[in-house]
């Protein structure tokens, strides 16, 4: 029976001492998984740069986990953001994510920085010229809500592979479909990287629904039923969630996956949930009897 091999993770950082508490919780509790990366993000505008630099230096100083930062071309001129990268290349930290990156919040659209990097393929280019990094890019199963057409997209996905990326981690998306639909589409356009599948367990639907509106993705409305009067049923959405995510990471891996991209939302217990599903964690041992877990 086909199977997964592999498994990375997205964290965002925190902004309390409570969130930072939880986050840390969470990557202590996933560590054991062994995921080939995580990745931690940055805020719409770079708004949480320096939140992440301080969550991936810790990952990479206090744990066994392999970080990568995202970076990105919003507010940064190039020099800057050059700076940035020779900073984590100097402390061992060898792989970013490289994104164009969304626009402040209050900015009607993305405008690049003068003296800046205009877009991601220019930051792959930059990047690849200074250093020999591991770099991540985005791709869109369902098209990139502002590119004006699927042809423009792959292309441009192109532009990034072929200025020096390794691989691109995908938006989320809930129907296989969109994501095998978009990799034919892409090896008949000569792309050969590695398309890594991202997962989004459904912890709220109405704010993944928020999420997806403005990434551009759908949510079946069969899915949408599943949730319909749960508000207040935490325990029962989290199972529908590891149903869902669960069913659709086996079907892929029926279609020839190996690896998964899961953004947790800083979700333990439903990521670690999920890997033992899919075969990819430690198995829990029950409590002894008598013991509390």
């Amino acid at each position: 029976m086909p199977h997964l091999s592999q498994v990375s993770f997205e964290f965002f950082p925190p902004k309390t001492e409570a969130q930072q508490a939880a986050l840390w919780a969470t990557i202590k509790r996933l560590e054991p998984v062994a995921p080939s990366f995580v990745s931690v993000t940055y805020g719409a505008g770079g708004s949480t740069r320096a939140l992440t630099h301080q969550t991936v230096h810790r990952i990479r100083t206090e744990t066994s986990l392999t970080p990568a930062a995202h970076l990105t071309c919003v507010q940064a001129t190039t020099d800057e953001v050059d700076a940035i990268a020779d900073a984590y290349w100097e402390v061992g930290i060898h792989h970013l994510v490289a994104l164009r990156g969304d626009p402040p919040a209050g900015e009607a659209g993305y405008a690049p920085h003068p003296g800046g990097y205009l877009y991601a393929a220019g930051l792959v280019a930059g990047l690849r010229r200074r250093h020999d990094f591991e770099l991540s890019v985005a791709a869109y199963p369902e098209g990139h809500p502002e590119s004006p057409s699927p042809e423009a997209d792959l292309n441009n996905l192109k532009r990034k592979l072929d200025a020096g990326a390794t691989r691109a981690i995908t938006q989320f998306f809930f129907e296989n479909d969109h994501f095998l639909r978009f990799r034919d589409r892409a090896v008949a356009a000569g792309i050969t990287a590695p398309l890594v599948p991202g997962i989004m367990p459904i912890t709220n639907f109405t704010q993944v629904s928020r999420f997806a509106a403005h990434a551009g993705a759908s949510v079946p409305a069969a899915i949408a039923e599943l949730f319909q009067g749960l508000e207040h049923d935490p325990e029962r959405r989290s199972h529908i969630a590891l149903s869902i995510a669960a069913d659709q990471c086996l079907r892929l891996a029926a279609e020839g996956v190996s690896d998964v991209h899961i953004y947790t939302l800083n979700q333990e217990e439903l990521t670690y949930g999920l890997c033992e599903i899919l075969g990819l964690a430690p198995q829990r041992q029950p409590a002894a009897p008598g013991v509390r877990a």
